[in-house]
């Protein structure tokens, strides 16, 4: 297997913008555990391997979330998820899905009572930048391990 096209060669400067994208937001989020879990469900959602591979493992370096990826994508169905966690899981595949339902009133009113207006700016910055990630990733044929 190989890749289409490595863009981060192919297109230096983009490649940079979207590093430097990914810098300012993931300085934005205290939570790391929390920032992780929402590029895991987006890329779960999106099917993207590369990404699913990457921050699977990233969180599983801050702690033991092993239980959190194994049932992310039936976090409705568990107790497991703080309602914090269940509201940006719920954000994040709203914006994800925008096209389905958009994002109705009454998520947005949840997302409030757990996150300040700059944060749900951030999140969604957060929510965009890895369903930017995935694209790029699955269009141009990334795989885990691709890099090595």
């Amino acid at each position: 297997m190989s890749l289409r096209v490595n863009y981060r060669v192919a297109n230096q400067g983009a490649f940079k913008a979207m590093m430097a994208l990914e810098q300012h937001i993931s300085g934005q989020f205290e939570d790391k555990p929390l920032y992780e879990l929402l590029k895991i469900r987006v890329s779960q959602i999106n099917g993207c391997a590369f990404c699913l591979d990457m921050h699977a493992k990233d969180l599983l370096k801050l702690g033991d979330y092993a239980d959190h990826i194994l049932l992310l994508s039936v976090w409705r169905e568990v107790p497991l998820f703080t309602e914090k966690e269940r509201v940006m899981l719920e954000l994040a595949e709203a914006v994800t899905l925008i096209s389905e339902q958009g994002v109705p009133l009454e998520l947005y009113e949840k997302v409030r009572e757990h996150f300040s207006e700059a944060e749900l700016v951030d999140l969604i910055m957060a929510i965009n930048t890895i369903n930017s990630w995935n694209r790029i990733a699955i269009t141009t044929g990334m795989y885990p391990g691709c890099f090595n």
